[in-house]
């Protein structure tokens, strides 16, 4: 791969306005787009993520999108061997791609590289995610503020896959998860820029609001009732999908529903900007800054 070549980040939290932003920037960069959302790149999740229909994608190439089955998990480590083979490809005739999406984990692994974390007894994940079913995610966020007060100071306790990976890390071997933690960022042969896009909050919560009942309208409750086989794979243990199996369990009424699936999108997004936040290496941007990223690039 010929160098220079950069990978421009495009971050930010839900209905943000990322979508529109890297059609405008891809256009005008001659280049494709890449996601980074750990759940678009399901085929059989479509309007519970938000994914972009191919009017919005507006002829750009996008990759990552319907790319795999939810007959299979994708992993963080998964995504970023397959993420970085096909930027490799792209950068052999490209010489700036666009990287994007809400999932910092996953822009972490691709610009950054996972931890070294050792293997442990897959009984010991079983078990846990046994226990989120039966005591609720909260016992063991206590037990993780126990074994590992370090990684709790940072880490979104409300992700029930990262709680139970970090516990099952302290459990297995009876180290901190946080000691495992990569000190130095892995080296890539491009140029990374790292942008994320933020609106005020009043303005970002209308959006939300407004996306969530275009959701409902395009047959959310449907598609998750197709779902429901597949409820305790991790991309539908999340918001959008979880309330409405409780509305399908009979935990709530409809409007009650509506209530959670606005509410709770509220809160993740407001994690979302908490996690790009504390990555302190973002350059910050408004939606219509198309122009200002380019001129920074």
């Amino acid at each position: 791969m010929n160098v220079p070549k950069t990978l421009l980040v495009i971050a930010g939290p839900t209905a943000v306005g990322k979508t529109s932003l890297c059609v405008q920037l891809a256009k005008k960069l001659q280049t494709d787009v890449v996601s980074a959302d750990s759940r678009q790149l399901y085929g059989e999740l479509s309007i519970g993520t938000a994914k972009p229909t191919v009017a919005e994608m507006d002829g750009v190439k996008h990759h990552f999108i319907d790319s795999h089955s939810i007959h299979e998990v994708v992993s963080a480590g998964r995504y970023e061997r397959e993420c970085l083979a096909l930027l490799y490809e792209l950068f052999s005739v490209k010489d700036i791609i666009i990287l994007t999406g809400g999932t910092g984990l996953y822009i972490d692994a691709v610009c950054f590289g996972l931890d070294d974390i050792p293997a442990v007894d897959p009984a010991i994940r079983d078990q846990l995610m046994a226990r989120v079913a039966t005591e609720g995610l909260s016992q063991l966020q206590a037990e993780l503020r126990e074994h590992d007060p370090v990684y709790v100071t940072e880490a979104d306790l409300q992700n029930t896959q990262r709680v139970v990976r970090a516990l099952e890390v302290c459990l297995g071997t009876g180290q901190p998860f946080s000691s495992f933690r990569r000190k130095q960022p892995a080296q890539r042969p491009f140029t990374i820029k790292l942008c994320a896009l933020d609106r005020p909050r009043a303005e970002l919560y209308a959006r939300i609001d407004l996306r969530m009942d275009a959701m409902l309208a395009a047959g959310l409750v449907e598609e998750a009732r197709v779902l429901l086989p597949f409820r305790d794979h991790l991309a539908l243990r999340t918001v959008g999908y979880q309330e409405v199996f409780g509305y399908f369990d009979g935990q709530y009424d409809y409007d009650e529903m509506v209530f959670l699936l606005k509410r709770n999108s509220r809160r993740y997004a407001k994690r979302q900007l908490t996690w790009f936040r504390h990555q302190q290496n973002y350059q910050w941007f408004k939606p219509e800054d198309g122009t200002a990223i380019i001129n920074s690039l």
